[in-house]
């Protein structure tokens, strides 16, 4: 049986409040199934949900010290979806993030400071749903890629020194991306 990517955990020192923000992100639903972490996933949904990347939030006593090496990248189907979309996440609590260059896509922060970005619209996640893909930063892309598509059984659309892209061989769902990075992973 392969395993499958069904959530992402982000930690956060309100789980609530994170997972409120990116429960209205999304257009999804909250949860607490337990004190210390709030689930993120579409409403009237059972999980795991077949295509669809979960968030789950947990509470830690102390923010992150290091970045994260993993964030969530969310898709657009036009520029003025774009420009929606950045506007209202930022009514929402997230930032432009300190780390923002010259690029066509838009780097945010949760209330919390957790990194992600806004997409332009890019033909290849026309169907992924909100969430484009999940970006892992490591030391070796092909490698990861080898051992989690093997592990998976998802397909490989990518691959290079310092990029691999997969996706669930059943062609539904975000995209998972290893990026190389001199932190590795």
């Amino acid at each position: 049986m392969a395993l499958g990517l069904v959530q992402v955990n982000f930690k956060a020192g309100d789980d609530s409040a994170v997972g409120r923000f990116w429960a209205e992100a999304l257009g999804w639903g909250d949860f607490s199934s337990e004190p210390g972490a709030t689930g993120v996933m579409p409403v009237g949904a059972k999980w795991p949900v077949d295509g669809v990347v979960c968030i789950d939030v947990i509470r830690v006593p102390e923010p992150e010290a290091v970045k994260n090496r993993a964030h969530l990248e969310l898709a657009t189907s036009s520029a003025a979806h774009h420009e929606e979309l950045v506007a209202r996440l930022k009514e929402l609590g997230a930032t432009v993030a300190e780390s923002q260059r010259e690029v066509p896509w838009t780097v945010l922060g949760d209330p919390e400071g957790n990194l992600f970005c806004v997409l332009e619209p890019r033909d290849i996640y026309r169907d992924t749903g909100p969430i484009a893909a999940v970006v892992v930063d490591c030391a070796e892309p092909r490698t990861m890629a080898g051992f989690w598509g093997g592990a998976m059984g998802w397909t490989l659309h990518a691959v290079s020194d310092d990029r691999a892209l997969l996706r669930s061989a059943k062609g539904t769902g975000p995209y998972l991306e290893f990026l190389r990075s001199p932190h590795g992973c």
